[in-house]
């Protein structure tokens, strides 16, 4: 169980510090126990886990950020294997079954089930044109294809600084390839069906980028991730935390809460450890950030000579999208109200994503809403009734401009005003009323209803902008040289979806880079590659 900073302090010494407790950091501190390593993890935040923490009103519990994950169901794949790994194989998943997201164009609904030729016969069935066939079988190909290019990419990311410049022609080459193409570009060379492009494209709110402007790289990993179906992790999101944290203690490492750093201490030109916001200092030979590189540049280096150059690339790249999330909880159980497991992805009738996010921006109370996205936790885990019997809970998702909630970014959490409270009514009406239209037998039925806005993300998540996936998955992120794990200050590495890509699987994999560099060896050999 994590402990309070406020209530006790670090004591001992420390092999390693890792700053922030979301995904990438757990798994690196779980990465470094498991070869002796004795990690002290800190986070700002009352509870642990990043966006993998849940929190609970009266009778109901929701995730903030893990809503699905592939490739965790099925025992053999590389992510399950890691995932075993840092948890030593007490985190058990809950198949989605065979149809993990619906695509929904105003009444028109596309599956997509579970597996490559199931997959590929569903969309037969909505697109059995010759045309429309043979590109989504050339689209498959090419998401498999640039997904298995991407490691020529991600190995550079481990390499110190000059020599990932030199050696950024040499390497990865096929994956720049993908990389540096926008997933429009490619999809408009497969075909020129515009429905068929908004299907395949569907999933694109799972980074945050319409298909112009993301990289083609970035979409195909997120969707092969869930080529062969999506999995819920049983008893919740929270699990994630408590399965590992055990492997971090069992080396003599530990977890604080509400236990904010100031930044990183130099001394040398070396990380000496770090400088708490209560003026503690506490030391160790290596410090790793998991907190995105905004905040570790932007604050926790600020003093450092490098910070200055790569918060210029942050700011050329720029921040990924940020977001609205209405928690419901209803009395009812999933089955009472028939709650799928299944994703929903509800857009307006237009195909068009660019378009649609492009004049929701312009003209956020007249535009139709972009997307909204409709998980169903309580269906999903097979444990919920035993924690919350007799109650179900659904979470709805859908883009922000941050820049229309900027007026309150100097007030409280929960003491914003009548005016933001006003509009935070207005837009959850709006996902309410999209949602009752895919889903009209819940209506009635909400007993609790609760909106986050950007402004939430910043609070608990510290997030500066709201952001949800870091930066942005465009070509220049991919692309970009400056990016790494090892940072211009000697002693203190990076991980985190800044590193490699967005989700669980980005964080968890960045957390392989980055302890492969501390401990000088490739984990992905030893673990990833275990049968």
């Amino acid at each position: 169980m994590a402990l309070s900073y406020i209530r006790e302090k670090p004591s001992g010494s420390h092999d390693v510090i890792v700053v922030g407790s979301g995904m990438s950091g757990m798994a690196v501190a779980a990465l470094l126990a498991k070869s002796g390593k004795r990690c002290l993890v800190l986070e700002r935040h009352y509870t642990p886990g990043g966006f993998t923490h849940v929190f609970r009103r009266r009778d109901y519990e929701w995730d903030v950020g893990v809503h699905y994950i592939g490739d965790v169901h099925r025992p053999h794949t590389k992510l399950r294997r890691i995932f075993d790994h840092i948890t030593e194989g007490r985190l058990r998943w809950a198949d989605m079954g065979d149809v993990y997201d619906r695509i929904i164009f105003g009444d028109r609904a596309f599956d997509f089930h579970s597996g490559r030729e199931a997959f590929k016969e569903g969309l037969f069935s909505h697109f059995p044109e010759l045309g429309d066939r043979k590109a989504i079988t050339d689209y498959i190909g090419l998401i498999r294809e640039a997904s298995a290019s991407a490691n020529g990419i991600f190995m550079g990311r481990a390499m110190p600084g000059a020599l990932r410049a030199i050696a950024h022609p040499f390497i990865g080459g096929k994956a720049r390839r993908f990389a540096r193409r926008t997933t429009g570009e490619v999809l408009d060379g497969l075909t020129g069906n515009a429905l068929l492009k908004g299907v395949l494209t569907g999933q694109f709110g799972d980074y945050g980028l319409p298909p112009s402007r993301s990289s083609f790289l970035m979409h195909a990993l997120l969707a092969k991730h869930y080529l062969n179906g999506g999995a819920y992790p049983v008893g919740g999101s929270s699990g994630i935390f408590d399965t590992i944290e055990p492997v971090i203690e069992s080396a003599g490492g530990s977890v604080f809460v509400r236990a904010e750093v100031d930044s990183v201490i130099e001394r040398n030109g070396k990380a000496a450890g770090v400088l708490m916001a209560d003026g503690t200092e506490i030391h160790a030979p290596t410090v790793v950030s998991s907190v995105g590189l905004p905040l570790t540049f932007g604050r926790l280096l600020r003093n450092h000579k490098g910070a200055s150059r790569m918060n210029q690339t942050i700011e050329r790249i720029g921040r990924s999208s940020a977001h609205l999330c209405l928690y419901l909880g209803l009395k009812a159980t999933p089955e009472e109200l028939g709650l799928p497991k299944t994703n929903l992805w509800l857009y307006p009738e237009n195909p068009d994503h660019d378009r649609n996010v492009a004049d929701y921006l312009k003209d956020p109370d007249s535009s139709p809403l972009p997307l909204v996205y409709a998980s169903f936790p309580a269906a999903k885990d097979p444990d919920f009734q035993n924690r919350f019997p007799g109650r179900s809970t659904i979470e709805l998702i859908t883009l922000a401009d941050p820049d229309r909630f900027s007026r309150w970014q100097d007030t409280r959490w929960n003491r914003r005003g009548n005016d933001y409270e006003a509009l935070k009514e207005r837009l959850s009406q709006r996902m309410l009323d999209r949602f009752f239209e895919a889903m009209p037998q819940v209506k009635g039925h909400i007993d609790h209803a609760e909106l986050s806005t950007p402004l939430s993300t910043t609070h608990f998540v510290n997030h500066p902008q709201g952001e949800i996936y870091g930066l942005n998955h465009t070509p220049e992120r991919f692309l970009d040289t400056s990016i790494g794990v090892r940072s211009p200050l000697r002693g203190l590495l990076l991980t985190g979806q800044d590193i490699v890509s967005c989700g669980i699987g980005g964080a968890l994999a960045s957390a392989m880079v980055t302890a492969s560099v501390i401990l000088g060896r490739n984990l992905f050999r030893n673990i990833g590659r275990q049968r």
